[in-house]
């Protein structure tokens, strides 16, 4: 079964069933999805509404080799007393699900990782991105920066699985000149 969304130049959004050959056209790109679903027969989620200015959506997960999963003990107070704004998800392992404030998405991240590290000894280390190579967009605090926030955090702990700590990294950053 495909489901195939395409933005028109007319600012409409064309959604196709293509085994059913329903065809949707409409201007709010949410109603294709939940028409097409619906033709399709699947359960339709709409997006969690628009987070207040200043606060930024996101997900943090403990991918580490040695991860247990989401009732391990290592967890239990973080569980108890998460960071504000932040709630345990069971996502086979254990996450959390943020609405954080900051000036930035990156600045909500490393606050929240701060906080949970200082008040819990933890490092979750990474955003749950499944395929960070898909690079979309060029919103500093959407899809592209928790793709980079990601790539950031799981890139810091494998640093540090290997030996590598912050000087090393930042000379990297620093010879590729990039930051």
């Amino acid at each position: 079964m495909g489901l195939y969304f395409h933005h028109n130049p007319d600012g409409t959004v064309t959604g196709r069933n293509d085994d059913t050959g329903f065809t949707v056209t409409l201007a709010d790109e949410e109603e294709v999805k939940r028409r097409l679903y619906e033709d399709a027969g699947w359960e339709y989620t709409p997006p969690p509404p628009p987070v207040p200015p200043g606060f930024h959506r996101f997900f943090l997960v403990d991918d580490s080799f040695d991860a247990g999963g989401f009732e391990d003990e290592r967890y239990a107070a973080l569980r108890a007393d998460p960071p504000e704004g932040c709630v345990p998800a069971d996502w086979g392992g254990f996450a959390l699900e943020c609405e954080r404030p900051g000036k930035s998405l990156l600045d909500a991240v490393a606050g929240t990782v701060a906080e949970i590290r200082r008040e819990h000894g933890l490092v979750l280390n990474s955003l749950g991105v499944e395929k960070p190579d898909e690079w979309l967009g060029d919103d500093r605090d959407g899809y592209p920066a928790q793709i980079l926030a990601h790539l950031l955090l799981m890139a810091a702990h494998r640093a540090s699985l290997l030996g590598y700590g912050r000087k090393d990294l930042v000379r990297l950053l620093d010879a590729a000149g990039v930051v």
